[in-house]
Parts: C-alpha cells; sequence; structure tokens
C-alpha cells in the first residue's frame, strides 16, 4: 500500500470511529540492530537504523482532558482521563499511549487531550520495535498538539524509555526510543549508550539490508529479558571486587575479563563474556562496512549468532532454520539474529544484485522446512519522528 493509499485508508476509518477528520497526522520509524544485542542497557554500543516500516497517528484535538485512542492493526482501545491515567487490563497495548502521557506530565508539560487513530506498518512481535514506535509516534503527537514545547529529542527519547520503564514494566534499554526519535534517513547510527551521542555511518549502496522475519513472536515483558540483565548485573557488582569504578560491562575489556572468568558463576561468566564482545562487534561492523570488508561483516555477524545462541541463551531451536536457510541462499553477506532475541526475526546484509533470488529462496527454503511463510523484505534508513508532510488535509 502506497502512502496515498494509506492515507485515505486511515482518515476512512478516523471519520467512521469518530465522525469528523483527523488535523494532525505523525509517524515514528521501527528499527533494525545491524549489531548490537542487549548491549545498550550494558552501556555499550549499539549499531542500528530507523527503517522504512513505522507507525502513523492520525490525531483530531479535543476541548477536554481525555484521550481516545484505537489502532487498525490490534483490536481493542479505549479513552482515559490525562488527570485520571490509569493501567488498562482489557487493552493492554494502550499502556505504551497512557505511559508517555503519564510520564511527560510528570515531567511538567502541558497535555491536551485528542482523538487518535493508529496504524502500523512494523510486524509486532518481531524485534523492530514497534512499542517503541508508539511510544514515541504518541510524545511527539502530545508535543504537536500541545503547541510544540520545547524538548530535546534525546530527553523526549529517555521519556519515553521511562514509561516503557515504569508505566509497561519492561525494563528495556535505550536503544529502540533514541533510533525512533534520531534515525536519519540514508544512514544508520553508532550508538553510544552511555554518553547518549552518535555517529552516523554508511553501508556500501550495492549491499541491501534485508529483514527475514522468522514469524515467532516474541514477548519480552516477562522473565527472560529481566533475568540477562540481572545476571549482567551480577558480573559488573563481582568484577568491581578486581576493578574498583566499574559500573557496566562496557567498562571491561576482553582482556580484563579473562584475568576474572573464573570468579564468575558459570553462567554469569557465560552473559558477560558474549556482551563484551558484542560490544567490539559494533565498532568492527561499523569499520568493516565503511572499507567494505565484507568478509569481515560475513565473519562478524556470524560469531554475533553463535555468542547469542551459546553464550547469552536468546536463540531458540525455533529460530535455528532460519538461519541456516538464510545464510545457504544466493548473495548472502551475512545474517544475524536481531533484537531482543527468544524469537523475531534475523537482519542480513545481501548483494543487491542477488536481492530477488535471495528473497524467492529464503520464502520456499524456509516454509518447507518449517511449514511457516516467513517475511522477507529489503528495508532502508528512514528519518525519525515527525509530522507527516500531508498535516491538515482530509
Amino acid at each position: 500500500m502506497n502512502e496515498a493509499a494509506r492515507k485515505m485508508m486511515v482518515s476512512e476509518r478516523f471519520k467512521q470511529r469518530f465522525g469528523r477528520s483527523p488535523t494532525l497526522w505523525v509517524q515514528a520509524p521501527g528499527r533494525v540492530d545491524l549489531m548490537g544485542n542487549h548491549t545498550d542497557y550494558n552501556e555499550g554500543y549499539v549499531m542500528a537504523m530507523a527503517i522504512d516500516r513505522n507507525t502513523w497517528l492520525a490525531a483530531l484535538p479535543r476541548g477536554d482532558r481525555k484521550v481516545a485512542v484505537h489502532s487498525l492493526n490490534v483490536e481493542g482501545g479505549g479513552e482515559f482521563d490525562l488527570d485520571d491515567i490509569r493501567h488498562d487490563e482489557v487493552s493492554p497495548w494502550t499502556n505504551y499511549v497512557r505511559g508517555v502521557a503519564s510520564v511527560f506530565q510528570e515531567e511538567g508539560f502541558d497535555l491536551r487531550g485528542f482523538d487518535g487513530l493508529i496504524h502500523s506498518t512494523i510486524p509486532f512481535g518481531s524485534g523492530l520495535s514497534s512499542s517503541a514506535a508508539l511510544e514515541v509516534v504518541t510524545a511527539t503527537t502530545l508535543k504537536s498538539l500541545s503547541g510544540g514545547w520545547e524538548i530535546a529529542p534525546v530527553r523526549l527519547a529517555l521519556l519515553c524509555q521511562r514509561a516503557e520503564n515504569r508505566f509497561v514494566g519492561m525494563n528495556c534499554g535505550i536503544l529502540d526510543q533514541y533510533s525512533s526519535t534520531l534515525g536519519q534517513a540514508g544512514n544508520s547510527l553508532l550508538l553510544d549508550c552511555r554518553h547518549l551521542t552518535h555517529r552516523t555511518t554508511s553501508i556500501p549502496h550495492d549491499l541491501q539490508v534485508v529483514i527475514c522475519d522468522t514469524r515467532l513472536e516474541r514477548e519480552l515483558t516477562g522473565s527472560e529479558y529481566g533475568e540477562r540483565r540481572a545476571q549482567c548485573e551480577a558480573g559488573v557488582r563481582r568484577l568491581a571486587d578486581f576493578y574498583p569504578g566499574v559500573t557496566h560491562l562496557r567498562d571491561i575489556t576482553l582482556e580484563e575479563f579473562a584475568e576474572h572468568e573464573v570468579d564468575l558463576p558459570e553462567v554469569v561468566a557465560r552473559r558477560c563474556r558474549f556482551i563484551i564482545e558484542e560490544n567490539q562487534r559494533v565498532l568492527d561492523l561499523a569499520s568493516a562496512l565503511s572499507t567494505d570488508d565484507r568478509s569481515a561483516v560475513g565473519t562478524l555477524t556470524e560469531a554475533s549468532y553463535t555468542g547469542a545462541r551459546d553464550l547469552y541463551g536468546i536463540v531458540s531451536s525455533a529460530t535455528e532454520p532460519m538461519m541456516e536457510v538464510v545464510m545457504s541462499a544466493p548473495g548472502v553477506v551475512g545474517a544475524r539474529q536481531a533484537g531482543a532475541g527468544f524469537g523475531g526475526c534475523f537482519v542480513a546484509f545481501v548483494e543487491r544484485n542477488s536481492l530477488a533470488a535471495f528473497e524467492e529462496y529464503v520464502n520456499t527454503r524456509y516454509r518447507g522446512e518449517t511449514t511457516i511463510k516467513p517475511e522477507v523484505y529489503p528495508v532502508k534508513a528512514a528519518r525519525g519522528a515527525g509530522p507527516l508532510s500531508f498535516q491538515g488535509r482530509s
């Protein structure tokens, strides 16, 4: 569906639900991490890019303090009062919207009620940050409807992260919200999660980033994600006994870690080794792409995948067939599991002139081996959140 058809569809459904046309249109993109599994909450580095799959929010301001929000992707929705924001157990996806409104009000920002309709082209549960896109599109909408109060993009991302941490209950790092807010068209970002800064990086023009969705959904508000984070924190506390001043795994070199690996519980040591190695792989991948070293790209992405499987324990047996299929496909340079793991999607670097053959091969082979129809599609680096250009037109 092209943008014009999508706008017409959303506008018609908005009128059906609310009786009037929206006056504000806002978008926020999803993201894919090219390298850096779980490094963000360890204050390390991540190489990521905002993608041309996004979440739209069509909105119409109200004269009261209520927000009514519905989605064309997910059932449910509802209305809440900005002066009495509570969790919604019936339509839990709305808690991302409610949480953002709650946090911004806590910070003293004036908010205005609105009617809103959401439409997303980001597959849910795939590891492409549909939840962060919803948070960021909500924050950007509230900002626009409230007269455009000033807020630095990084702070907006941090407040959206706080909403997910405290209101939704998912103790995520900053990667998703930062990428959705500060993404740049045509470039990936090398994000420093300690200093909340980034530099742009480019990908060779004849190398295509491709998403290979296993169609196995993840649910990260459960125990697995929090357990991994707690294991990293336990490792840091033990390593700080030997290296005073250490606060995160980013502070430890692989050589320093190797000297005291035996002093950590075995499972904690495996988690820490993965993060320390993965953090270096982020920097090495940025270098390999800048010099078009495709052999290094393949080696680094394979090491990321095997580390995620053998050390961090976030690759399930159900996802292994996708890696096997992708790595035998025509034109592949390298591939790894993207996102936080436990299902979701893979990201592959593919020779652009082999793209059609790659897509056909992966679709056919993966379905043949698993009976699951995957989604395989190229993505490009997109701009961060903001109003859509046709804003205000019916």
